[in-house]
């Protein structure tokens, strides 16, 4: 999985555990991320290392959702929720004992289900400020419920709008990796809109499945590829399979049938380019490359398609905020 974040979401992860000053730095660099990285506007961390430090935070704190509501939920408590959903019948009754799970465990949160002809519309509901970072607190009560949705009903659940409750983040460009449809911000309450046909899709996974759903949390639900929907993902995906990272837009357009003309219209229409995405995608190549291998920088440069290690350095610090070389001895320094 090819993929890295804004630094916001490991930062604002500690808002709501103030106790943990101290275990910080243990547990950073336990999920091999350097404390530097989150001094830096751009610092990036790959979605596995994001995952990895949510776990162990959850462990030390024994509560999954560490910090953001006045009660804790201790550790279990997402096995239980899941239990509880597998044995319904369709997606439309797992969603209310969804519902109804949350509003018994917690006064301060909760959702609410809505449905019309067209659209099924799920809200957060506030009844006091969340204890950990409010805009986090959003984006991963929303995606934890996006991702369990879909994981019930065995095939990706697009959204079409997703409204959110506060200004538009700094870190709004990860947003298109998380959901595709139109993004609207500063409305009166988060919430997601789904095609209301989902909600008849019967529960199709079993108890069997359920601890490797677990393990792998909260990777999995935390970003979803939508290539069928989406072209930047499209773009995205062929570059990474075929390792065509210096591939140019005629090349892309003409493997994925279709016009120049045609890819940079749609692009356009989804908020992005065909640069912009593919840088995107080197990025993030990048820093899995240098987190997770030996391999020298010039080799990373030769295989993004770079003309020469200066220029990989180049880039790499317009995307980051820092060298290629300082980004491995900060990561390194947390790994060994």
């Amino acid at each position: 999985m090819t993929v890295t974040v804004s630094r916001h979401f490991v930062g604002e992860l500690f808002q709501g555990v103030p106790g943990m000053a101290a275990e910080r730095a243990s547990l950073l660099r336990r999920a091999g991320i350097s404390p530097g990285l989150l001094e830096s506007p751009h610092g990036r961390v790959t979605v596995e290392q994001f995952a990895t430090l949510y776990r162990l935070l959850v462990n030390a704190c024994d509560d999954e959702t560490p910090g953001f509501f006045a009660r804790p939920l201790r550790g279990g408590t997402l096995k239980l929720l899941c239990l509880s959903l597998l044995e319904a019948p369709t997606l439309k009754v797992a969603l209310h004992r969804y519902r109804l799970f949350f509003r018994i465990l917690l006064d301060d949160f909760g959702y609410e289900v809505s449905h019309g002809d067209d659209l099924v519309r799920i809200g957060l509901v506030e009844h006091r400020p969340p204890a950990g970072s409010r805009i986090l607190v959003h984006e991963l009560m929303l995606k934890l419920l996006h991702g369990i949705a879909s994981w019930m009903i065995a095939r990706k659940i697009p959204p079409i709008t997703l409204e959110c409750a506060y200004p538009q983040p700094e870190h709004s460009a990860d947003y298109r990796y998380f959901y595709p449809g139109r993004l609207l911000f500063d409305r009166p309450q988060t919430a997601i809109y789904f095609d209301v046909a989902v909600l008849d899709e019967p529960i199709r996974q079993t108890k069997r499945h359920l601890g490797a759903f677990l393990k792998r949390a909260p990777a999995d639900w935390f970003y979803v590829s939508f290539e069928e929907r989406l072209l930047s993902h499209r773009v995205r995906e062929h570059l990474t399979r075929h390792g065509a990272y210096a591939a140019g837009v005629v090349e892309v357009a003409a493997a994925l049938h279709m016009s120049v003309r045609t890819l940079s219209r749609r692009l356009a229409a989804e908020g992005t380019r065909f640069q912009a995405v593919k840088d995107e995608c080197r990025r993030d190549v990048a820093v899995q490359a240098l987190t997770r291998s030996d391999q020298p920088l010039a080799g990373i440069a030769e295989g993004l398609g770079f003309e020469d290690q200066a220029c990989f350095s180049r880039a790499f610090r317009a995307w980051t905020g820092d060298t290629p070389a300082a980004y491995r001895r900060g990561s390194l320094t947390y790994t060994s």
